[in-house]
């Protein structure tokens, strides 16, 4: 859960019923230079000190140590600057700091930070306490946003220092508050930059991140998440919040996906099947085909929109030798793929297809008038310039699309690597978009949506307990369903995003979960 802390209030919890702009470092730079140009000089590093010592003190209230790691910029500098507020508001409790550089050597700002502290009476230490516990407090300000890789630089001993206190920081026993972002993370991808990636942690401790001014997407996504842990987020009295702080700045880079439409629309009394909507799934390639039955996850996107609240759920099986009779659910109809009407229904295609589905979508991508493309269906696009071009033509029809790809799917669509995706998530998502003029999700930790009018979500809910299969085949269903009750394409993806993790998210901790039973509990 994402929250904000207040200047002159503890941490609170941020209210779920708004998306929350995320600004990329560059626009990130510019607003604060925006900022700053209005309030007198040193007013913003001294405002996040007191919102870092506010929240560290909210999150350690018991510490008799707070050790804080500075690096040699301003992100050390507001490192600095909560010592000296710490320093004064806790006076019986160990306030530590190390740092990379001289003060001599540190910006302007971090100067002035750096000897409030010293004059406050800090305890300055070489490396992190032997003596911290596990109620006590770390802070990381080594890094924060705006770092860049560069390969052809020799270390210097600032480096060297730098890696030792943030190898340091990763092995630390007691909570860690990462200020801006987790260091040695790039705040646009969520991707560490390969000289400060962590070695795996086998007892890791918990980890806060207070951004500071503005949201970065790379707190959401990718390798982000974990490394982040908590978010909160102070917008130093600048108004982030509610509009943008100067016209010159850029607009958001992505939104900050944290609402969805959790309770059910009361539904008209004078409502039939037919008021909301009709799902058609095509899918699960039967045994005869080549000896992999995939029906499964045909039969899993179906539970979904059936438990999402779609009027009518329709299941064609890519199955000559299926069983005819009762289905499992018999809410849910049997059809034959010829004897179905692919030109009415919104029409969920893919799931468990193998490669019969390959020979059916000239006719779903040409008939289908709202179509959620999954799994097989995207590889056999990826696998054919005909199917891939009569994809993107759907636009030109009014006929709109979701894709749903997960990594190695996204990158046999945009035939590169899947390492390459996951470096630049949400410009992956966005390029997907694109290139078949649809709207795209990119499935993963902090899943990407992203249209073809460069609008990008990030969506904040979801857990490990979605790695695992069928999960996926779940949240197709799910998106078709939203879709086919009267949600736009983008409203579908990012709802069904929202929702399909939330529920993994409130899942009890003594109830098995699996794909079927998370499918089973959309409507709760």
């Amino acid at each position: 859960m994402l929250r904000i802390s207040s200047l002159d209030a503890p941490p609170t919890s941020i209210s779920e019923n708004q998306g929350w702009p995320l600004f990329n470092t560059s626009a990130t730079r510019q607003i604060e230079k925006a900022c700053a140009s209005r309030l007198p000089p040193h007013t913003l590093m001294e405002r996040a000190g007191l919102a870092i010592a506010r929240l560290a003190m909210a999150l350690a209230p018991h510490a008799q140590r707070i050790w804080i790691a500075c690096g040699p910029g301003n992100n050390g500098g507001d490192g600095f600057e909560a010592a000296t507020q710490l320093q004064v508001r806790l006076p019986h409790t160990r306030i530590m700091v190390s740092q990379v550089r001289e003060p001599s050597q540190l910006p302007a700002d971090a100067q002035i930070s750096w000897h409030k502290a010293q004059q406050a009476g800090v305890q300055w230490v070489s490396n992190c306490p032997s003596d911290l516990s596990p109620q006590d407090l770390c802070i990381d300000a080594l890094l924060g946003i705006g770092i860049h890789h560069r390969a052809d630089r020799k270390p210097s001993d600032a480096d060297q220092r730098l890696q030792q206190l943030l190898k340091q920081v990763t092995q630390s026993v007691c909570p860690v508050l990462c200020l801006d972002i987790a260091s040695g993370l790039d705040a646009n991808t969520g991707q560490y930059l390969p000289e400060f990636a962590p070695h795996a942690m086998s007892n890791p401790s918990p980890r806060h991140t207070l951004a500071l001014l503005t949201l970065q997407p790379g707190l959401f996504t990718a390798q982000g998440r974990d490394a982040c842990g908590q978010i909160w987020w102070n917008d130093l009295g600048c108004g982030i919040a509610s509009h943008q702080a100067d016209a010159s700045t850029t607009q958001p880079v992505a939104h900050l996906s944290t609402i969805a439409n959790l309770q059910a629309k009361p539904r008209q009394h004078t409502s039939h099947k037919g008021s909301f909507g009709d799902v058609a799934v095509l899918g699960g390639e039967g045994l005869s085909q080549r000896g992999l039955s995939m029906t499964g996850a045909a039969w899993l996107a179906a539970l979904a929109a059936l438990h999402s609240g779609a009027g009518r759920v329709m299941l064609a099986l890519l199955d000559e030798h299926a069983p005819q009779g009762i289905p499992p659910w018999p809410e849910i109809m049997l059809r034959r793929p010829s004897a179905q009407d692919w030109s009415q229904p919104t029409v969920v295609c893919g799931c468990g297809g193998g490669e019969a589905v390959q020979a059916w979508l000239p006719h779903i991508l040409g008939q289908a008038p709202q179509l959620v493309l999954d799994a097989d269906a995207l590889n056999a696009i990826a696998a054919s310039p005909a199917l891939a071009q009569q994809l993107t033509a759907r636009a030109a029809r009014q006929q709109p699309t979701i894709l749903t790809p997960h990594p190695l799917e996204a990158a046999r669509l945009l035939q590169t690597s899947t390492t390459a995706i996951q470096a630049h998530r949400l410009q992956a998502c966005l390029q997907l978009a694109q290139k078949f003029q649809c709207t795209a999700l990119l499935k993963g930790s902090g899943t990407v949506i992203a249209n073809a009018q460069r609008k990008i979500w990030v969506n904040s809910s979801g857990n490990a307990r979605l790695a695992s299969g069928g999960t996926g085949d779940v949240l197709a269903g799910l998106i078709g369903a939203l879709w086919a009750q009267g949600s736009n394409a983008d409203e579908a993806a990012i709802q069904g995003a929202f929702k399909h993790g939330h529920t993994a998210d409130q899942w009890p901790a003594d109830r098995p979960f699996s794909a079927g039973a998370l499918a089973m509990h959309l409507a709760q």
